[in-house]
């Protein structure tokens, strides 16, 4: 699977996109128009066998629920990702088996080594 899960309204998720020489066979899924399906979820959780590495804890919509305050479990956590596009973290990349999670500094670095080598 070659593909990326992003936001095509969130500008840290266009600013990595644009500094990274991408494959043409690589598949953008932008999550707010077509939501992040359960067997894609599934797929990413069997790769880091954590939902909460998923988990998008910056999103407005984790604060305003108060969900920062509670011990969510795994199926919970799965549960909102599938819910509403907000609470997957992003963007995600996953190429050739490599899966690249977030925009952290370290991460987007990965990228950049990954794909302009």
């Amino acid at each position: 699977m070659n593909k990326v899960f992003y936001l095509s309204s969130c500008d840290t998720c266009k600013k990595i996109l644009q500094k990274l020489n991408l494959p043409e066979d690589l598949e953008l899924q932008d999550i707010k128009k077509e939501h992040i399906s359960e067997d894609d979820l599934d797929y990413l959780y069997s790769q880091t066998k954590s939902y909460e590495l998923l988990l998008n804890k910056r999103a407005q919509k984790y604060r305003t629920e108060g969900l920062k305050d509670e011990n969510l479990s795994e199926d919970e956590i799965k549960s909102y990702i599938l819910s509403h596009y907000t609470f997957l973290k992003r963007p995600i990349f996953i190429v050739n088996d490599n899966l690249f999670i977030g925009n952290s500094k370290q991460t987007v670095e990965a990228l950049k080594s990954f794909f302009n080598e």
